[in-house]
């Protein structure tokens, strides 16, 4: 069961839509239209298997091809709906954790939204494709208790769903409580330890509880309380708890809000969920923003790059 906007395209031809592409890069000028419909409207394990096809009919690789034939944001794109979902977002997190100067927007995001068994595999992805442990990679690069919160998120261990304890419910609210507003500066830890190990439905209800005992949202709480990236991560994960739809609706409206777009965030986000929840991040998008996705994609995008995205996005919700 996903709500993803691109589902497996039938009848598919592995061969035929290779052979397809092939004549699209060849010779002079590229038929940019074409290599969009296929890619834009077969899913992943669908392109996988175009790409071996490639290989197999011409002795090249599809991905190196279309680095050579296309440009820009829109070549950004398409490379990145090649690579498998797992690569993806290991590939984003060395991105993230490489250089000078550390991407804590894409860890955070990352990390925030994945489920324990996709953070398990991210993890093993990375270690096959870049012979490094992401972790001591991550804390490499980051400090205090920013990092400490994404140590406990890599290491996948949320508790099962299994039916809430209300007593529990009602000692993690009042533990938060006396961490933040309670106390004269805060006990961050207490904060890492429950948002990043209890089940979503139990910290659902500690949200509801912690609502009823302090007269605040949590939301209100941390951003009064902490700071910086570690305000930032713990906001992401409570926003994730509550519903990732809705937290990614809200990443992909700050991407295109205002001027200049963040392409880097609207395309990581656009291919990681296409297959995953995109109907449901569409749907919160037009609730909580008063316009379809579709639309500011639209408005705030171009050329084949606009064609692409709102292939990928799959209709308007108006």
């Amino acid at each position: 069961y996903t709500r993803g906007t691109v589902t497996a395209f039938s009848p598919f031809d592995a061969r035929a839509d290779a052979e397809a592409l092939r004549k699209a890069m060849k010779g002079m000028g590229t038929d940019e239209e074409t290599v969009l419909k296929i890619l834009t409207t077969r899913n992943n394990a669908q392109r996988q298997e175009i790409a071996s096809a490639f290989k197999t009919l011409f002795g090249r690789d599809l991905v190196d091809d279309l680095k050579s034939e296309l440009t820009g944001k829109f070549e950004t794109l398409m490379v990145s709906l090649m690579r498998p979902a797992y690569i993806f977002d290991a590939h984003a997190l060395k991105h993230a954790i490489k250089g000078a100067g550390t991407n804590e927007k894409v860890l955070t995001e990352i990390l925030a939204s994945r489920t324990p068994a996709e953070v398990q595999n991210i993890k093993k992805v990375y270690l096959q494709e870049y012979e490094a442990n992401l972790e001591d990679k991550i804390t490499g690069e980051t400090s205090g208790h920013f990092q400490r919160l994404l140590v406990v998120l890599l290491q996948a261990n949320r508790d099962p769903d299994m039916g809430v304890d209300e007593g529990l419910v009602e000692q993690d609210a009042q533990v938060l409580f006396r961490a933040g507003e309670l106390k004269w500066g805060t006990d961050e830890e207490k904060f890492i330890t429950i948002l990043g190990t209890r089940s979503i439905s139990h910290l659902r209800r500690v949200f509801d509880k912690y609502m009823t005992i302090s007269g605040f949202q949590i939301e209100e709480t941390i951003d009064r309380e902490t700071s910086g990236d570690l305000e930032k991560l713990l906001l992401a994960v409570v926003k994730c708890i509550r519903s990732v739809p809705a937290y990614f609706a809200e990443t992909l409206y700050h991407s295109m809000k205002g001027a200049g777009t963040d392409d880097e965030t609207l395309i990581r986000v656009m291919v990681s969920r296409s297959e995953v929840d995109l109907l449901d991040i569409r749907q919160e998008f037009r609730k909580n923003f008063a316009k379809s996705l579709y639309q500011m994609i639209q408005k705030d995008t171009s050329g084949d790059y606009r064609k692409a995205l709102l292939l990928l996005c799959g209709g308007d919700d108006e």
